[in-house]
């Protein structure tokens, strides 16, 4: 977990942020125009369906009745967090953490993109033990999940020093 340069960090937030979105919109482009042609439940295993539905609210369809006539607005929540997200992402030295959260706003981002296309977000993985079902999510939920993951894996377990803002002096001299 070694301190990296700006432009380093910017290719570790970029690229993930672009893997991140781009595999999601990819999928969700694959699931709507091809897989689900016409909507079906389609079981892959036992406890894994696809399965295509549509969120209107947030995490796990919470407060889908207070957006459902303004999509727009959770839209600009999101952007207002991804834009928020990028900014510290961009501040850090850190590879781990800059890649973690350029994958959770590339999540963010595809889920967003979602909301303005379509006013809901595309969902689509369905595990399940017996009758007993996750709510549904697709691949930027699986994005945002890692980065997570990876953000609170580089907390926990880094050996890195807190950085300092200045070179100590020396001889009084900078």
């Amino acid at each position: 977990m070694a301190e990296r340069p700006a432009r380093n960090i910017a290719i570790w937030v970029g690229g993930a942020f672009v893997a991140a979105l781009l595999f999601d919109v990819a999928t969700k482009w694959l699931i709507i125009n091809a897989v689900m042609v016409p909507p079906r439940v389609i079981e892959v295993v036992p406890f894994f369906n696809l399965t295509l539905g549509f969120n209107t609210g947030v995490s796990f369809g919470m407060f889908q009745d207070v957006f459902l006539e303004h999509p727009l607005v959770l839209a600009g929540i999101k952007v207002a967090i991804t834009v928020g997200l990028l900014v510290w992402a961009m501040r850090t030295r850190r590879t781990i953490e800059a890649t973690a959260l350029g994958l959770i706003a590339g999540g963010a981002a595809g889920n967003i993109v979602d909301r303005v296309h379509q006013g809901a977000v595309t969902d689509f993985l369905d595990f399940h033990i017996g009758n007993w079902h996750w709510p549904t999510f697709n691949m930027a939920d699986v994005a945002i999940s890692i980065g997570v993951a990876l953000l609170l894996a580089g907390s926990l377990f880094s050996t890195q020093p807190v950085l300092r803002t200045q070179e100590p002096l020396s001889n009084g001299k900078r």
